[in-house]
C-alpha cells in the first residue's frame, strides 16, 4: 500500500510516548520537531494511530508546504493547492490556523486568505462556491506557520483526538483524556496490568484516570466511542480500511475485557459519581471500575485493609493544585493524609501524583525517586512518583481505625497521637456535660509540635506558631506534615474539614484581611446561642473559644441593664448579653466585614435590630465623641493595632490606661467594665 506522509501532535512531555503509538501503528518516524511527530505510514496506519492513540491530540496530512511572508504569497502559494482531490463536490471545509514567530501574525487572517484561495479554486473547477462550516465539516484544513514556513494539511482527527466519545454527563473534567492517558502511561500502568496488578485513585473525580486506565488495562482503542473524524468527508477516504481497523478494534476489546485487575477509585460528590457512572456505561466498562462515594482519608486504609493479599499496585492521582492562597494552605492538610495514608496502607506500592505545586508535594511528606514534566492546559505541571516502601516485618497495612498507632514518623509522632486522643476524649466528656460543641484540644503541648488545635463541631482549626528561626525549615515542615496527618486520623475527620492557620503578629488591613475565597461558613451552638463560624477564609474563626468564661458570665451580668460591645470583632459576647436579658445594646467594630458578620449572628439568635445597634467607627474616637451611659461594657482591644484614620498605632502594654480611663467616662456610675487582653 502507498505510504503517506503524516504529522501528528501531542501535549507536551508525551513526545516519545506518541513516538512509540506511531511505531505500533506501523508509521515510521522521519523527525520529531517541537510541535509535533513527522512520519511515513500508509493510510491504513494512519486510521490505526487515529483510532489507537492514547496520547494525540491531532494526525494531519500535508498537502503544501512553502514560504510566505503576507496575505498575498499565502493566497497564491494555497491557490495551487489541488483542494478537488480532497473536498467532495457540495462539501463543507473549514481551516484552523496555527502561527507562531511568523510575519504572518493574526491567525484570524490567515485562516481567511487561506479560506478565500480554496473558495475561489473551487468556484472555478464546480462553478459554485462551496461552504464553510465551522463545525465538523467535510473537510477541516490545517495552517501552520512556524518562521514564515507553512504547512497546510487536512486534519485527519477534526476535533482533538482527547475527545473520546464516552463521556455522556458532566462538563470539562480537569484532567484532559489524552493526559489523563500519559500520566498513566509514565506511571508504569501499562506494564502493571499485564501482570494484573490493582489500579487506585483516591481522588477519581470524574473518573478519567480510572476510565483511561482500564482502557490501557483492555486493550480498548480510545477512539472506538467518537462518532466524528475529519477523514469522514475527505475525498481519499477508505471506508473499506476504517470498517476493518474499526472491527479489529472491537475483537481485541471485547478480549480484553475479560481479565481486568481491580479498578478503583473514590469521589466525595455523589452527583460526580453518578456522572463517572454513566460514562463508565457509556464504553462498557460499568462492571470493570469500581467508584465509590467517600472520602479519601477512610477510603484508603479501608481499600488496603482489603488488598493486604493482593499484588502490590500503582495509585495514580490528580489532587486540586489549589490558585488561591487559602486554598494552598488548605490543600497542605489534603496532600499531608494523602502521602502518610498511602505509605501506611499500601506498603510496597507505587504513587504517581500529578500537580503543578512543588510546594503541596512536598507535604506529602515522601521522596520522588523520578518525575516528568508534562503540560496540564497553560499549566506546567509535575508527575512524581514514590515507591511506598515495604512494610517492617512486625506490622501489616492499617486499618482505618488503629492507622494512627501504625506511625513510621517515630516516637514522637506517637507521642502526638497518643496525646490528642487522650485529650480528645477528656474534652468530649466536660463538652457534653456543658453543652458545648467547640473547644480546644491541644495547645502546644509538646514542645516538638507547636501549633493549638480547636475542635469545632466536626472540624478542626490548627494554628501553627511560626517556627523560631534556628529550627531547621525541612524538619518543621515534617512535623508540621505529621500534624495535619494525625490529627485528621485521631479526630477521624477528613481532610477537608481540617483548617490550616500560621499564628503571626498582624498589622493594619492583615487584621481584618480575607485568607480565602472558599465561603467555608458553617452554624454551631454555645449553651443556647449560635453563631456563624468560618475556618478557612480569615485568620480567626469568628469564634473566641477562650473568651467562654467572659461570655458567660457577661450574660449572668446583663439582665436589664444597657450593655456596650467594643471592638467586638463578630458579636458574639453581644448575643450572649441579649441571651442573658440585656435591656439594650451597642455593639462598635471598626470592619464592615466582622459588623456584617455580627449581623448575621444577631438573626440567628432573633436579637430585635431596633434594640441592638450595631455601629461601624473607629473605637478610640467613638468613645470619645458620644455622651451616652452604660451599665456594663466588654472592652477587648487588639495587642496591637495600626490605623490610618486614627494617624497613630495602639500596642496594649503601652496603652491600656489611657483606653480604660476614656471608656470609665461612658460608664454609668453603679455600672461594670470587664476588660479583656491577650497579652502576655
Amino acid at each position: 500500500m502507498k505510504l503517506s506522509r503524516f504529522f501528528a501532535v501531542s501535549p507536551l512531555g508525551t513526545e516519545s510516548l506518541l513516538s512509540a503509538e506511531i511505531e505500533e501503528a506501523g508509521g515510521v518516524e522521519l523527525q520529531a520537531t517541537p510541535n509535533g511527530i513527522l512520519f511515513d505510514a500508509t493510510l491504513e496506519s494512519a486510521y490505526r494511530l487515529c483510532l489507537w492513540s492514547r496520547v494525540a491530540t491531532r494526525v494531519y496530512l500535508p498537502v503544501a508546504r512553502f514560504e510566505a511572508l503576507d496575505g498575498d504569497q499565502l493566497y497564491a502559494q494555497a491557490l495551487e493547492v489541488v483542494w478537488e482531490d480532497h473536498l467532495p463536490d457540495g462539501g463543507t471545509f473549514a481551516v484552523n490556523a496555527h502561527l507562531r514567530r511568523s510575519a504572518l501574525n493574526h491567525s484570524r487572517f490567515a485562516a481567511l486568505r487561506v479560506k478565500d484561495a480554496i473558495v475561489d479554486r473551487l468556484r472555478e473547477r464546480w462553478g459554485q462556491r462551496p461552504d464553510v462550516q465551522p463545525q465538523r465539516p467535510d473537510l477541516q484544513v490545517s495552517l501552520d506557520v512556524d518562521k514564515d514556513q507553512v504547512m497546510l494539511s487536512i486534519d485527519l482527527a477534526g476535533e482533538s483526538l482527547h475527545r473520546r466519545g464516552y463521556r455522556r454527563v458532566g462538563g470539562a473534567a480537569p484532567l484532559k483524556e489524552n493526559l489523563a492517558a500519559a500520566v498513566l502511561l509514565r506511571a508504569g500502568w501499562a506494564d502493571a496490568s499485564r501482570r494484573s496488578a490493582p489500579l487506585l485513585d483516591p481522588l477519581c473525580g470524574a473518573g478519567t484516570l480510572l476510565i483511561e486506565g482500564a482502557l490501557i488495562a483492555a486493550d480498548g482503542a480510545p477512539g472506538l466511542w467518537r462518532d466524528y473524524y475529519g477523514f469522514y468527508g475527505w475525498r481519499g477516504h477508505r471506508e473499506d480500511l476504517w470498517q476493518a481497523v474499526q472491527e479489529d478494534a472491537r475483537e481485541r476489546f471485547s478480549q480484553g475485557l475479560g481479565g481486568l485487575p481491580v479498578i478503583a477509585g473514590c469521589e466525595r460528590d455523589p452527583h460526580v459519581v453518578e456522572s463517572a457512572k454513566e460514562n463508565l456505561r457509556a464504553c462498557g466498562l460499568e462492571k470493570h471500575v469500581r467508584i465509590d462515594v467517600g472520602d479519601f482519608s477512610t477510603w484508603l486504609p479501608d481499600m488496603g485493609h482489603r488488598m493486604k493479599q493482593s499484588a502490590a499496585g500503582l495509585i495514580v492521582t490528580n489532587p486540586p493544585y489549589g490558585e488561591r492562597l487559602g486554598d494552598k494552605v488548605q490543600l497542605q492538610v489534603l496532600y499531608s493524609v494523602l502521602g502518610g495514608q498511602c505509605r501506611q496502607s499500601f506498603p510496597g506500592w507505587q504513587l504517581s501524583v500529578f500537580t503543578s505545586n512543588p510546594e503541596l508535594a512536598s507535604f506529602l511528606g515522601l521522596r520522588a525517586a523520578r518525575s516528568h514534566s508534562l503540560r496540564n492546559g497553560p499549566i506546567q505541571a509535575r508527575l512524581y512518583h514514590y515507591h511506598l516502601g515495604p512494610a517492617p516485618a512486625a506490622e501489616t497495612a492499617p486499618s482505618a481505625s488503629n492507622a494512627e498507632t501504625k506511625s513510621d514518623h517515630g516516637d514522637t509522632a506517637l507521642m502526638l497521637a497518643n496525646r490528642l486522643r487522650k485529650n480528645f476524649k477528656a474534652a468530649q466528656r466536660w463538652a457534653k456535660r456543658e453543652g458545648v460543641y467547640c473547644y480546644r484540644v491541644y495547645d502546644a503541648d509538646l514542645p516538638e509540635y507547636a501549633a493549638a488545635i480547636d475542635y469545632y463541631d466536626g472540624r478542626l482549626h490548627i494554628q501553627e506558631y511560626k517556627a523560631p528561626s534556628t529550627i531547621d525549615p525541612g524538619k518543621a515542615r515534617r512535623r508540621l506534615q505529621d500534624l495535619l496527618r494525625i490529627s485528621s486520623e485521631v479526630f477521624e475527620i477528613p481532610p477537608d474539614r481540617v483548617f490550616l492557620k500560621q499564628r503571626k503578629q498582624q498589622k493594619g488591613e492583615a487584621q481584618y484581611g480575607r485568607m480565602g475565597e472558599g465561603g467555608h461558613f458553617f452554624e454551631v451552638s454555645e449553651g443556647k446561642c449560635r453563631f456563624l463560624v468560618n475556618l478557612g477564609d480569615y485568620l480567626d474563626s469568628g469564634l473566641f473559644l477562650d473568651h467562654r468564661p467572659i461570655r458567660q458570665r457577661i450574660m449572668e451580668m446583663a439582665a436589664g441593664r444597657r450593655f456596650l460591645n467594643l471592638f467586638a470583632y463578630t458579636g458574639s459576647a453581644t448575643v450572649f448579653a441579649a441571651r442573658g436579658g440585656a435591656q439594650s445594646s451597642t455593639t462598635v467594630d471598626a470592619s464592615r466585614t466582622y459588623l456584617d458578620w455580627a449581623k448575621e449572628n444577631f438573626r440567628l439568635n432573633g436579637l430585635d435590630p431596633r434594640r441592638h445597634k450595631l455601629e461601624r467607627a473607629d473605637v478610640m474616637r467613638w468613645i470619645d465623641a458620644g455622651r451616652e451611659k452604660y451599665d456594663l461594657i466588654f472592652l477587648d482591644p487588639p495587642t496591637f493595632s495600626n490605623s490610618k484614620t486614627r494617624g497613630r498605632d495602639f500596642d496594649v502594654q503601652r496603652d491600656h490606661a489611657a483606653l480604660i480611663e476614656r471608656t470609665m467616662r461612658r460608664l454609668e456610675v453603679d455600672g461594670t467594665l470587664v476588660f479583656s487582653t491577650n497579652f502576655r
